[in-house]
C-alpha cells in the first residue's frame, strides 16, 4: 500500500486536487482509498436521525449501512484521536492511500502551493515534501508538478520509491 500526502494551506485546492487524482488511479486499475484530517470538528449526520440519537445517548460506535454504503461512526468521548498508522490499520486493503491535511505527519507528500494566495511554502520547513504542485512557475529545489494535469502528478506518486 502506497500512502502519500497532499498538503497546503487551507483553500489552496487540495480537496480538489485528490478528486481529480481519484479517478486517475482507478482508471488504471488501481483501489484507492482517503484519509481527510480536519481540524476542526464535523458531523456525518443530523440531530434527530437516529445514528445521531444513538451517539448522543451515549454509544461508543455506531454502523449505519444501506444497500450502497456503511459508515462506521466512532466518538472518542474526550480520548486522543487515532495516529495516522492506527487509521492506516482501519482501512481495507488497497493500493495508494491519499492523505489530505496531515501537514507535518511523516509521508512523503506534495504540496499544493499557489504563489497568488500569498502564503509562503510548506517546503521550506517540512522535510515530507517531495514535489511542489502549481499553477504557477515557481523556484523550489524539488519537482514541479502541474496542478491541472492528474495524469502527471499521479505517475510521480505511483513512480516514487517507497520508503525503506
Amino acid at each position: 500500500m502506497k500512502v502519500f500526502g497532499i498538503a497546503g494551506w487551507s483553500g489552496s485546492g487540495k480537496t480538489t486536487l485528490v478528486e481529480k487524482l481519484i479517478p486517475e488511479i482507478t482508471s488504471r486499475g488501481l483501489r484507492v482509498s482517503v484519509i481527510k484530517h480536519a481540524h476542526h470538528g464535523f458531523d456525518l449526520d443530523r440531530p434527530g436521525k437516529d445514528s445521531y440519537r444513538h451517539r448522543e445517548a451515549g454509544a461508543t460506535q455506531v454502523l449505519m449501512l444501506s444497500n450502497d454504503r456503511w459508515v462506521l461512526m466512532h466518538e472518542l468521548r474526550g480520548r486522543a484521536e487515532p495516529t495516522l498508522e492506527e487509521q492506516l490499520r482501519l482501512l481495507a486493503p488497497c493500493d495508494v492511500v491519499l492523505i489530505e491535511g496531515y501537514k507535518a505527519a511523516a509521508v512523503p507528500k506534495i504540496e499544493i502551493h499557489r504563489p497568488a494566495h500569498g502564503k509562503p511554502p510548506l517546503w521550506p520547513e517540512n522535510p515530507h515534501v517531495v514535489a511542489v504542485a502549481s499553477d504557477a512557475d515557481i523556484d523550489c529545489p524539488m519537482p514541479r508538478l502541474p496542478l491541472n494535469d492528474p495524469a502527471v502528478v499521479v505517475q510521480f506518486i505511483l513512480d516514487y520509491p517507497e520508503a525503506s
